[in-house]
């Protein structure tokens, strides 16, 4: 974060110096609180370069939902650099750069193609339909799907987990132990779920219905319940809410922090009478698993700084 002054049509930062200009789509749509070195050629900041399509902005309410998205964003990118997770990886084999599409379908726009786009990922593309920036339609397909939470920066971290997969995931006999067979049939998987629902029992082993679905949509989910869990202490802490942890490498300390911090999130909700901020129980077998997504990232930021 910098702290920025007007200087001559230019921003200096005040702290630490050096000119910047604002984002083309800060200036052009207030959609964006980035900044870009006055020497450099980009129109666009650092996050605003990973989107590939962005909503048709000839939509009246497109450009609303795309300022929430791009938000979101904000707040996943922010939390993987934080962690010098690379914006590119090894997906499929391949290497990928992150990069997002933010598309329409016929529920928003009558004049697209497309009868229904689905959020996902692919091969280092992160596809968010821009409905789930509108309240009233995010929570009508929470309650079709039975699900206790749903939100816009929910999606960009559980992409984001897919994403990161191939690049983490060393360690293929623990994850296995762990998650459950990567190689199952993926397709058949899904099915059974969306017809039957989510197995038995779920919840002592899976921090999400939707984790039970296949192993690789489990670690997907661990992982955005552990960048939920490093965000939401960072901004308890900063806003002095919490102590700050004396070791945030010891994964263990940030799960006795998250459960604590967790409980009395909920119980303000709900004295608000809101539903939970966060409708989710960490067992000890779902420990065991974010304690994994905690060791994939330490190792893999050990061996980028060694090599």
């Amino acid at each position: 974060m910098l702290t920025l002054e007007a200087d001559d049509g230019l921003w200096r930062d005040m702290a630490q110096g050096g000119n910047y200009r604002l984002c083309a789509n800060r200036q052009q749509h207030e959609a964006c609180n980035g900044v870009v070195d006055s020497a450099a050629d980009e129109m666009f900041c650092l996050a605003c370069r990973l989107n590939n399509t962005i909503p048709d902005l000839s939509v009246a309410e497109n450009l609303f939902r795309w300022r929430r998205i791009e938000l979101a964003k904000r707040r996943l990118l922010y939390g993987l650099l934080s962690l010098d997770l690379p914006l590119s990886a090894s997906v499929m084999g391949k290497t990928c750069r992150l990069s997002f599409e933010f598309l329409e379908d016929q529920r928003s726009n009558p004049n697209v193609p497309e009868e229904f786009v689905s959020t996902g990922h692919r091969n280092g593309v992160i596809t968010i339909n821009v409905l789930e920036a509108d309240d009233v339609q995010r929570a009508r397909q929470r309650e079709q799907s039975a699900e206790r939470y749903r939100t816009v920066l929910g999606h960009f971290r559980h992409e984001a987990g897919h994403f990161y997969y191939e690049l983490l995931v060393v360690q293929r006999g623990n994850f296995e132990r762990l998650f459950g067979n990567p190689q199952l049939p993926y397709d058949e998987a899904l099915k059974y779920h969306y017809d039957y629902g989510p197995r038995s029992g779920w919840q002592h082993d899976y921090i999400s219905a939707y984790a039970s679905v296949h192993p690789l949509e489990d670690w997907a989910e661990c992982f955005a319940h552990y960048l939920h869990t490093l965000d939401t202490i960072e901004t308890a802490v900063s806003r002095q809410v919490i102590a700050p942890l004396k070791d945030y490498a010891d994964i263990d300390s940030l799960l006795v922090c998250w459960n604590e911090l967790a409980v009395s999130v909920n119980e303000l909700n709900r004295s608000l009478g809101l539903r939970d901020a966060y409708p989710f129980v960490v067992t000890p077998v779902i420990a065991d698993k974010l304690r994994f997504v905690h060791a994939a990232i330490q190792a893999h930021g050990r061996a980028s700084a060694t090599g």
